[in-house]
């Protein structure tokens, strides 16, 4: 019999938890519920809120005393982020479900995210609608909006849980008898602007017996493919569009934070690496670019995307940045740079053409890695040319063959 883990505060929704756990089990399927909550349960759970707190290294005595709601989220958050994958290690569960508001969805998913991906994870909460990266990360959490507030059952709220509770024990019940074949993996990255790059890359490499996933780099995608490279997943990199960076550093919305192009080099993961669309930095609608950047280029991507030009000055500061991360790399990274244009809008004739600001990048980049770990490939062509999608595929090819 598949479990379900079920986590929540069973002080206060206790009622509501009761709700599910009699349906899934009504579902034949096992139950194993873990209390977050402070104060006590309104029924026995199999792991208490004493435990959560002692995996963080804190008595739940001492919390009760401190009635400090926002202290006991955080450490009750950090209780279950270390308990949660230890208990499914021990198999206590198959797959984890829990409801919430923004505190509720605070506590378990941490615990979630510590989750191998793959294990089924959904979360009912208010702010589903909402900017849901603070609670999903680069998992696979499934987030479902409540609709109406974690607090009683009544019409509404009940469906919703039972459409949960289903939707969970779906995903425990059917499996997947199709066997897929087992290929190297290979992670590469993608923006508008270099999916020709990309795609005749994914070509070559497909035809020659990889796998490949393709994360579109709008700062989440950077993110995930560098959690998948940290857990072990990866066998190659194709990171041809940093364009994070160029968010990172100047102050765009589509940054990955300060630990992109870090894991490859640090797990000894074959990696080559471009500079694909750092010609841009990304923003909003027109009307929400900081007045700062009055005097830059401008690109209208779309209604809701707004494309800036770097300058000269930007390009050196990025280029420095990718200079010391590829120098933190052990071995096995080539650095290729396509000289005639790094994105479909900065070649001869469109619209963020610019030699000087370009030169400013290739020149700090040449200047600046380490040549006894960082092999340089210039090529006189634009990213988007097949010639120089092909070369950094076969590149990769060469390093993941040594």
């Amino acid at each position: 019999m598949k479990t379900i883990a079920i986590a929540g505060t069973f002080d206060t929704k206790g009622e509501e938890y009761l709700y599910i756990k009699n349906l899934l089990e009504s579902l034949e399927l096992g139950t194993f519920t873990i209390h977050t909550g402070v104060f006590e349960p309104t029924f026995t759970p199999d792991i208490s809120n004493r435990e959560v707190a002692a995996a963080a290294g804190v008595s739940i005595d001492e919390l009760v005393a401190k009635k400090d709601r926002a202290l006991a989220t955080e450490l009750l958050s950090k209780g279950m982020e270390k308990l949660v994958p230890e208990l499914y290690k021990q198999g206590k569960f198959d797959g984890i479900i829990s409801f919430g508001g923004t505190g509720g969805t605070s506590l378990v998913t941490p615990g979630m995210r510590a989750l191998p991906i793959g294990v089924p994870k959904v979360m009912v909460s208010t702010v589903a609608s909402g900017n849901t990266a603070p609670y999903v990360g680069t998992s696979d959490i499934v987030m479902m909006p409540s609709v109406v507030d974690v607090a009683g059952l009544n019409s509404i709220s009940t469906k919703i849980f039972t459409n949960a509770a289903f939707a969970i024990a779906g995903m425990l019940k059917f499996e997947n008898k199709q066997v897929i074949e087992k290929k190297p993996l290979v992670a590469t990255t993608m923006f508008g602007v270099t999916t020709p790059c990309v795609t005749a890359a994914r070509n070559y490499l497909e035809a020659r017996g990889y796998e490949v996933l393709v994360f579109h780099a709008t700062g989440v995608g950077g993110q995930s493919m560098e959690a998948l490279i940290e857990a072990g997943f990866i066998e190659g990199v194709l990171d041809l569009t940093t364009t994070e960076w160029a968010d990172e550093i100047i102050g765009g919305v589509l940054n990955a934070g300060p630990h992109r192009l870090e894991a490859a080099g640090k797990h000894h993961i074959p990696q080559v690496v471009s500079v694909g669309a750092l010609d841009m930095c990304n923003f909003g609608p027109y009307d929400t670019v900081p007045e700062k950047f009055a005097g830059h280029k401008f690109y209208k991507h779309n209604p809701t995307v707004t494309l800036m030009r770097t300058t000269v000055e930007e390009n050196e500061a990025i280029g420095k940045k990718l200079v010391e991360k590829l120098n933190m790399a052990k071995e096995k990274t080539v650095l290729m740079l396509p000289l005639k244009g790094i994105s479909g809008i900065d070649v001869a004739g469109e619209a963020f053409y610019g030699v000087e600001e370009d030169q400013m990048l290739f020149d700090t980049l040449r200047n600046g890695v380490n040549r006894n770990v960082v092999e340089v490939i210039e090529m006189d062509c634009a990213i988007n040319d097949v010639e120089f999608a092909e070369a950094a595929a076969q590149k990769l090819i060469d390093l993941m063959s040594k």
